[in-house]
């Protein structure tokens, strides 16, 4: 019998180096995703540079670049709700799930600390004591801070948000159906969150992903806000922005799924496979 233990060595091996050029590229998608996207928020918040729409705008594109420098890897997930809903509905490997989320979570995380770091002294002029004022910059708030939205009624907007988000994902990366090609696909994403930041962006601040907001959470709690835990109303909020799209994402793919995805026209395929299905 033939000795294929050198063989086993070999695929094992080059299956570990290819999760760690993927999680590399879910790590600095993210990470790129996050400068754009909490620097604008630090600018207009603590600077008074530009406005609701800069913020939609500067999301959107740290999206688009964001993908763009993950896709060809890992498929530029960037936000676990993504990751959990591909592995429910496209095929995604479920052993690949924790790592990803953890990757974006980590690059969130980092991108924070540089936005903190970078935006320093403006924050320290218009917020010294580092507080619910600025808080925002980092992370999300029920009716950003200012409206009168309870944690539930952030739930509900992340939940819709989130569906909303997956279910035009799972349009755009269907081979199946109109999908745009390879080099749209960023553009049209970024696109995407640009009109969600537009249309549903009061209730809770748009996060839709839940690395998005933990890891800048963290940041600035390890960096002197030491409420970033709370909402203005002093109660636990972290947990909206993780647990709503994690509810969301799944119940927008699954819409996609069985509402869409039978009907396409196309009688010898099974639909809804994606550009960037990973086994």
């Amino acid at each position: 019998m033939a000795d294929t233990t050198g063989v086993t060595r070999r695929a094992v091996g080059l299956g570990s180096h290819r999760l760690l050029g993927e999680l590399l590229a879910e790590f600095a998608g993210t990470m790129v995703l996050i400068l754009f996207g909490v620097g604008v928020v630090a600018q207009v918040s603590a600077a008074g540079v530009g406005d609701h729409d800069s913020i939609a705008w500067a999301w959107g594109f740290g999206v688009t670049f964001g993908v763009y420098i993950a896709a060809r890897l890992s498929g530029a997930h960037l936000n676990p709700a993504v990751t959990v809903a591909l592995a429910m509905f496209r095929g995604f490997s479920w052993r690949k799930v924790a790592p990803y989320a953890l990757a974006q979570t980590l690059g969130a995380f980092v991108a924070a600390l540089l936005v903190r770091w970078n935006y320093s002294e403006v924050l320290a002029k218009a917020d010294p004591g580092h507080t619910i004022k600025t808080q925002g910059v980092f992370s999300t708030l029920p009716g950003n801070g200012t409206f009168p939205v309870s944690e539930w009624g952030a739930l509900r907007d992340q939940i819709i948000g989130t569906a909303i988000l997956l279910l035009v994902i799972m349009a755009l990366t269907d081979v199946l159906n109109t999908a745009p090609g390879a080099n749209m696909g960023p553009l049209l994403t970024g696109l995407l969150v640009v009109a969600i930041g537009m249309a549903i962006g009061t209730d809770a601040g748009y996060a839709i992903n839940p690395a998005r907001d933990f890891g800048p959470r963290l940041a600035s709690f390890l960096t002197g806000y030491s409420g970033a835990w709370r909402d203005q109303y002093g109660e636990l909020y972290f947990w909206v922005p993780i647990v709503g799209p994690l509810i969301g994402g799944p119940v927008g793919a699954a819409f996609y799924r069985y509402v869409i995805g039978p009907f396409l026209p196309v009688p010898d395929q099974q639909p809804g496979r994606s550009l960037t299905q990973d086994g």
